[in-house]
């Protein structure tokens, strides 16, 4: 802690002065967990005050608030399997799906069903649904006789207004009600989940489970009324087919006999004489097509394999033809165009071209006539196949409106049979018709409200107050311009921390002045900061005989600490002499009588230096009060007499203190700290701001005061050891810090 830094690491020298660091010179200060730690240890109220509070503030307004328990039920809907083919545009619902699921909710939620809710648990006459029965507010009072109009009754038209009714009290009931009931479909499900909020949790279940049963009878007894409705317009029209039926039958036998026709005798006939034309027009056609197929392989349009078997005289001529004029071509690369035996070979080939044609045409013409003869047939059969149907068009010219008459009949017979068919079905139905919703799961009467939640509102304001506490912590430390420790003291001001000078309590003093207990307890945390402080001025390289104690502001500790330091260094066999400087506010420890000779009598010449020099009688340490009190004594400590008794002073004694005043507020601290050889600067433990000691530490300078250190003191010593900074292991009591008192 004591340790100085590195001069030419830790500041930077100014016309051989320190130069200080500002807080807001933008250097970086390293915040790690310790710092954290530190942090969180030094503001824990400021970390527990929020953790407390903010759960217990929110406790005690959410105590205040009427409970409220909401109850849960379920619902499956599934469309029933049963339909009626002829009933789909009554039974059958739209395929589910979002939408539907959507609309059940609704319809659920839906006024028919809230009423029978609110008339089955006798809702209109509860006060938490029924604001009439409420006690009006005051403000409720005033408003009622100031605007008497607005809250009139206002009787029901008598018109027949289809609907709940037009009064507004229970219209505000079922408003109410329905506001508390919720209906909403699963995710991925047919499952719709109904919860019901109420003050009574007896209320709550009950109408949850009383909407469910509404809903799903409501879904049944729309069912059997649908089937009612089908059934009596299926037995009318039943009776309606009946009479058709009997009068088509009736008109089909009058026509028979009018016309003499036996049933089923024409439509034999016509079919067998079709059949036989039929069957000999379509072999004719298919001898025309092998003819018509012979001719083209004939002539060289079909394939080499059918021409081979139309005309295979043909196929071999053209065979030798080829052989020979592949020998023709042999002969004329060998013996040229006018050899004789080329000659003779051409002769040959073409004899073959003759032939190969002659034979074409005779197979062709034989081919030709067949043709010929096929197309005939053909077009005879298609005559006497028309000439049929003709006569058999008009033989049974009397049997269409006949048959027109009897597919009329039949359609009108089997509408009949389909619709006792589905009568009979629908007979049966409403024994065996499912609604298309039931209940999973019924309403259980809650045990805890749903709101307040009071554990997760208390839990969510704990965290909520863990990180208020650390923000307040946070911003604590961010406007905290003061100085905590030696390492602030070094890296805000530039110098060495010298002591960190421990407060005492009242009840350790026990009468005595701080000066005193330390000289009594010399193993107190207190003598051992104060032997720190003389050490490190004793290792100091100019080893300064003379020392100037300021500080910035009253009341930071300066003249205890030169009082305590030079009875403590008297005790340890120095010569020390403490001289009080504070001319405009004297009054040193050592001095009970404010008027007594002292420094103004001595510069003044009026009184001898040896007596204004007194000598606490204890620890044998010398000390000169301030004496004469006068207006005009900032020129006796700039005089040479001052100069001088400072020169004797150090001849005399091993450690002059000088009490000065502070620094901020008197010129004198700068006058007398520039003739001391060092000054050793205090400041007051997480009092006094960085920017008061900084600019108090610029005027010393511009005196040209040599500043050696500064000491921090009032610590309190069990604060700082919670701190977590590294130099409050000097008070930890393994090392007899606060055991040694």
């Amino acid at each position: 802690m004591l340790d100085r830094p590195a001069a030419e690491a830790a500041v930077r020298q100014r016309d051989g002065w320190p130069a200080r660091r500002r807080p807001d010179s933008g250097d970086e200060v390293a915040f790690d967990a310790v710092a954290v730690v530190g942090a969180i240890r030094r503001r824990k109220w400021w970390l527990l005050a929020p953790i407390l509070l903010c759960p217990l503030l929110t406790y005690i307004a959410l105590a205040q608030i009427t409970p409220t328990y909401t109850a849960t039920g379920t619902l499956l809907y599934d469309l029933a399997q049963y339909k009626v083919r002829e009933l789909q545009s009554i039974l059958q619902a739209d395929p589910i799906t979002d939408a539907v699921m959507a609309s059940q909710a609704e319809v659920l939620r839906g006024v028919p069903v809230v009423e029978q809710v609110v008339d089955r648990l006798h809702l209109h006459e509860n006060a938490e649904f029924n604001a009439a029965l409420r006690r009006p507010s005051a403000v409720g009072r005033m408003l009622t006789r100031l605007v008497p109009a607005l809250f009139a009754n206002r009787s029901e038209p008598s018109s027949g207004i289809p609907g709940p009714g037009l009064d507004p009290a229970r219209n505000a009931t079922l408003s109410a009600v329905r506001a508390a009931l919720a209906v909403s479909p699963m995710k991925s499900s047919h499952v719709l989940e109904v919860t019901f909020a109420a003050q009574d949790p007896i209320v709550a279940a009950a109408a949850v489970n009383n909407a469910m049963d509404v809903y799903v009878k409501a879904q049944l007894s729309g069912k059997y009324g649908a089937a009612i409705k089908a059934r009596v317009w299926l037995e009318q029209r039943a009776r309606e087919l009946r009479d058709a039926v009997r009068r088509q039958e009736d008109d089909i036998a009058r026509y028979r006999v009018a016309h003499g026709l036996i049933e089923g005798m024409h439509a034999r006939l016509a079919s067998e004489q079709i059949s036989l034309h039929s069957d000999d027009l379509a072999r004719a056609r298919n001898d025309l097509a092998t003819a018509a197929g012979k001719l083209d392989a004939a002539r060289g349009k079909a394939g080499a394999a059918a021409q081979a078997a139309i005309a295979p005289s043909v196929v071999q001529l053209r065979a030798r033809h080829d052989q020979m004029s592949a020998e023709l071509q042999s002969m004329l690369g060998r013996l040229g165009g006018n050899h004789p035996d080329v000659r003779a070979l051409r002769a040959q080939l073409a004899d073959v071209d003759r032939t190969v044609a002659a034979e074409i045409t005779r197979v062709q013409t034989a081919i030709e006539a067949d043709v010929r003869a096929a197309e005939a047939r053909v077009t005879t059969l298609q005559q006497n196949l028309d000439e049929a149907e003709a006569q058999i068009a008009k033989d049974t010219a009397a049997q269409v409106p006949l048959n027109a008459m009897q597919r009329e009949g039949e359609a009108k017979r089997g509408q009949l049979q389909a619709v006792l068919d589905r009568l009979q079905q629908t007979a049966q139905q409403p024994e065996i018709e499912m609604p298309d919703a039931h209940e999973i799961s019924m309403a259980l009467i809650p045990d805890h409200p749903s709101f307040p939640r009071i554990r997760q509102w208390t839990e969510a304001m704990t965290a909520f107050g863990f990180a208020l506490g650390l923000l307040l912590v946070y911003v604590r430390e961010l406007t905290d311009s003061t100085l905590h420790s030696s390492d602030d003291v070094r890296l805000v001001l530039g110098l060495p921390c010298v002591g960190l000078i421990p407060a005492i309590a009242r009840r350790s003093l026990r009468g005595m002045t701080i000066a005193e207990y330390a000289a009594r307890r010399p193993l107190s945390p207190l003598a051992e900061q104060l032997r720190a402080l003389r050490t490190s001025l004793l290792l100091a390289p100019e080893r300064p005989r003379s020392i100037a104690i300021t500080a910035a502001t009253p009341r930071e500790g300066k003249t205890t600490l030169t009082h305590a330091l030079g009875r403590l260094a008297a005790m340890n066999g120095e010569r020390v002499i403490v001289v009080d400087c504070d001319i405009q506010h004297p009054g040193g420890v050592e001095v009970s009588e404010n008027a007594a000779p002292g420094l103004v009598d001595c510069l003044r010449e009026r009184t001898p230096l040896t007596a204004v020099i007194r000598r606490n009688p204890t620890t044998g340490m010398d000390f000169i009060p301030c004496g004469t009190n006068e207006a005009n004594a900032l020129g006796l400590l700039m005089s040479t007499a001052m100069a001088r008794l400072l020169q004797t002073l150090r001849q005399d004694y091993d450690l002059v203190l000088l009490d000065t005043p502070p620094a901020e507020a008197i010129t004198d601290a700068r006058i007398v700290a520039g003739m001391a050889d060092a000054t050793v600067f205090c400041v007051r433990w997480r009092v006094t701001s960085r920017h008061t000691a900084l600019h108090a530490l610029e005027l010393l300078e511009d005196a040209h005061a040599n500043v050696v250190g500064v000491a921090l003191t009032q610590v309190d010593v069990n604060v700082h050891l919670r701190s977590g900074h590294a130099d409050a292991e000097v008070y930890q009591p393994r090392y007899g810090g606060t055991a040694r008192e």
